[in-house]
């Protein structure tokens, strides 16, 4: 049985890499975002590097929000009508993990465009946001998951 693969005329100019290149063209997350000089691909990478800095940063948050959910709920005595903190807490958990697994996303797929300087420029970006904000010393907050991009 044979398979037979047939593009049509329109996308017949465009070519998709399957290994790691190196060039200034690179066509990014939409078709709309192409590279076609050195001044767009410079700055398509330093989006890279602070998309994936961010992702730190929110990931930062999201696990102090976590911390702050699990903490102990026994307010003082003397307040009866403090908001339950915790219940705000967990939803703002929750939000920032959908955001964080959208820009995770995002990254490994700007990543299968398998352009080096994109793909140096997202893991310099997480390297450089883990060390701005998630290296702080605080002991008390444990990560359940040591990747990256989880």
């Amino acid at each position: 049985m044979c398979l037979e693969v047939s593009f049509s005329r329109r996308n017949s100019n465009k070519m998709m890499h399957m290994t790691l290149y190196w060039g200034k063209d690179v066509t990014l997350l939409i078709d709309s975002w192409k590279t076609e000089s050195w001044l767009s691909y410079l700055l398509t990478l330093l989006a890279c590097f602070i998309f994936a800095s961010f992702y730190q940063y929110m990931e930062d948050r999201r696990l102090r929000f976590r911390s702050l959910a699990s903490s102990d709920p026994s307010p003082p005595p003397y307040v009866p009508l403090l908001p339950n903190y915790r219940r705000s807490a967990k939803f703002a958990t929750a939000l920032l993990f959908g955001i964080n697994s959208a820009i995770g996303y995002l990254l490994m797929l700007a990543i299968m465009s398998f352009n080096g300087g994109v793909f140096l420029a997202i893991v310099l970006g997480l390297a450089v946001g883990y060390l701005l904000f998630r290296s702080a010393g605080d002991e008390k907050l444990v990560v359940e998951n040591v990747c990256a991009c989880a």
